[in-house]
């Protein structure tokens, strides 16, 4: 259960998961276009993989990559030795700064699947004991299991509404 608490409000555990994602596509994208650094279109390229790579990965809704002029504006602010191009360290840090909104957002959706639905779960369970027919299956139902149903639900709805959008 600790690791599991440590994966949802660990800065570290969330930077060392881009940081693989970074160093992936980093390696990648230099490999592809046979250079030491990456070049404004080596980035920029990186930069839509990183999405990518990150839109399959963590659940909840996924993140539009910045415009190419986003990007150009940020670069100036991440080639810290101002050679044009920027550096593995550069690069990450680049995408830290690029990705903060998103996991705030990203860590939101979880606080919702993972506390707020049990809770409603719990809360719909003593709510239907009254109910002819209803109430007496619900009532059977053990309270991990009853939980898990609805917090499953909650997940399924909230993809059905991203899905829509």
């Amino acid at each position: 259960m600790g690791q599991v608490f440590d994966k949802l409000q660990g800065k570290d555990w969330r930077r060392k998961q881009v940081r693989k994602i970074t160093d992936k596509v980093f390696d990648r994208v230099r490999n592809q276009s046979e250079t030491v650094n990456l070049t404004f279109e080596d980035l920029y390229i990186a930069v839509l993989l990183v999405y990518n790579d990150i839109n399959k990965r963590l659940p909840g809704p996924h993140f539009d990559p910045p415009s190419k002029e986003e990007v150009r504006s940020m670069i100036q602010e991440c080639d810290i030795n101002l050679d044009g191009e920027i550096d593995r360290e550069e690069f990450s840090k680049f995408i830290q700064r690029l990705m903060g909104d998103t996991f705030i957002i990203v860590s939101q959706g979880l606080i919702l699947t993972l506390v707020v639905a049990p809770t409603v779960a719990m809360a719909t369970k003593r709510a239907t004991e009254g109910v002819p027919g209803i109430g007496k299956v619900v009532q059977k139902l053990p309270n991990s299991i009853y939980a898990s149903l609805v917090t499953l639900a909650v997940v399924l709805l909230q993809k059905s509404v991203q899905e829509s959008d």
